[in-house]
């Protein structure tokens, strides 16, 4: 296991369609379940909760989401066909992380939004740790009412993002990065 602090000073996302077999087993899955179910929560309201897409069921899934994009988009093509289908099936895992905020009267909305980014960014954490790669994406299916029918999201559920987990086909490239005197400043009262 990476020593945390390299770990989040070198963590680099890979496309999910360069992510391959293996991916993780039953226990590690229950590790970064646990793992992304482990950030700050105000109210312990569980403003969030996971839905896991593995083996078989990442094809099943490629499937309804293309004919669901055929109907919203005719003319899409078969590049972009076989990207979702790419995105889909090969990473060995895609975890879909659903925002559940609700209203509350004490605890604003934006706190609950912001736990379940947390909660995706913990399993993308847990995934580097455990030695995989990961990648947190959205797309269209994260915003389109008949994509998020077929992932199962109840009325005033919202995804936060889909993260794909498994091993790097490729090795990770680096990016640039903000200096930081362009986003860090000290407040002096």
């Amino acid at each position: 296991m990476p020593d945390a602090l390299d770990l989040l000073l070198t963590r680099r996302s890979i496309p999910a369609n360069r992510l391959g077999d293996p991916g993780p087993d039953a226990g590690e899955l229950e590790k970064l379940m646990t793992i992304a179910a482990r950030v700050p929560d105000h109210g312990k309201l569980v403003p969030w909760r996971f839905v896991t897409v593995t083996g078989a069921d990442r094809d099943a899934l490629a499937e309804a989401l293309n004919a669901r994009l055929a109907e919203i988009n005719p003319n899409v093509g078969e590049d972009g066909f076989a990207f979702m289908r790419d995105r889909l099936t090969n990473p060995p895992l895609m975890v879909a992380v659903v925002s559940r905020a609700v209203v509350h009267p004490k605890i604003p909305e934006w706190e609950q939004v912001l736990s379940a980014g947390a909660a995706a960014m913990n399993l993308v954490i847990g995934a580097n740790a455990l030695g995989y790669a990961a990648q947190w994406v959205t797309d269209w299916y994260a915003y389109d009412e008949g994509a998020r029918a077929i992932l199962g999201l109840a009325e005033g559920e919202k995804i936060a993002g889909f993260v794909h987990i498994g091993t790097p086909l490729d090795p990770p490239t680096e990016r640039g990065r903000p200096a930081l005197d362009e986003v860090v400043t000290a407040w002096h009262g």
